[in-house]
């Protein structure tokens, strides 16, 4: 992925990592769209900055997600490097009945989002011939939090998604998974100040330098994730599903659940 001279879709973009990364972006000389459902927030994200926009997106709605990637073909030719970062957190009991609303909101934000928007642009893409889908998932792809089923499993599906998408396009679209450690975002309630977790600033630094690379890494792994990544293969498995699962209770204790 080149640094620089691209049009940068970025969803999730008005608040946490988005915003993050689609400033630091900007500032390389891109121009850069940043999409979610908070207009307010997305425009707070692009004030003062020339050629960053902000355009509203449910990702619930399949019709919606059309009709939103047909206005950003119009308004943007030159689009060329889609960043699917949208996401929601949800914390999660398994061990009763529950009401599935936050199981379903998450699938469909997490999951079926970026494939809507994927197949939305997938042709615009191919025909650039410099294009790149970047999809955003997370260590918890590789080591699940208990407490976060459905996040975790739908980063596991994305990153599963991702490979499979990578060998269609390759040699066509370049196709990145960047995939993030604990950042404190206000991805969940506390995270912003959550002891132990990468500071943003850090994080985006980081991802930025492994951008730079040449070539861009497929996969996008800052240092603290590397461990979830190599789990598996290394053996400690186990030991970070121990480690996730007091973190659970920990969580379930805090939130009163």
């Amino acid at each position: 992925m080149k640094s620089t001279g691209n049009t940068i879709l970025i969803t999730g973009g008005g608040s946490g990592i988005g915003e993050a990364l689609a400033q630091r972006f900007h500032d390389l000389g891109n121009t850069v769209v940043v999409a979610g459902r908070r207009l307010d927030a997305l425009e707070a994200a692009c004030a003062g900055r020339a050629n960053m926009h902000a355009i509203a997106l449910d990702v619930e709605s399949a019709e919606g997600v059309a009709a939103f990637a047909a206005q950003v073909r119009e308004r943007f030719p030159d689009l060329n490097v889609l960043v699917n970062n949208a996401g929601i957190m949800r914390y999660e009991r398994l061990d009763r009945a529950r009401d599935l609303a936050d199981a379903e909101a998450t699938i469909t934000t997490n999951l079926l989002g970026p494939i809507r928007l994927i197949d939305a642009l997938v042709d615009h893409l191919v025909a650039r011939g410099d294009g790149v889908i970047v999809n955003v998932t997370s260590g918890l792809a590789f080591v699940p939090l208990p407490g976060t089923p459905t996040y975790s499993a739908t980063k596991a599906a994305m990153h599963s998604y991702t490979q499979s998408l990578r060998e269609m396009l390759r040699g066509r679209v370049e196709v990145i998974e960047l995939a993030p450690p604990a950042v404190q975002t206000d991805l969940t309630p506390g995270q912003r100040t959550r002891e132990g977790y990468q500071p943003l600033d850090a994080f985006a630094d980081e991802v930025m330098a492994l951008f730079a690379r040449e070539p861009t890494p497929e996969e996008v792994l800052v240092e603290r994730v590397q461990g979830f990544r190599k789990a598996e293969a290394e053996g400690t498995h186990a030991q970070f599903m121990d480690h996730l699962t007091g973190l659970s209770a920990q969580m379930f204790d805090q939130l009163g659940m």
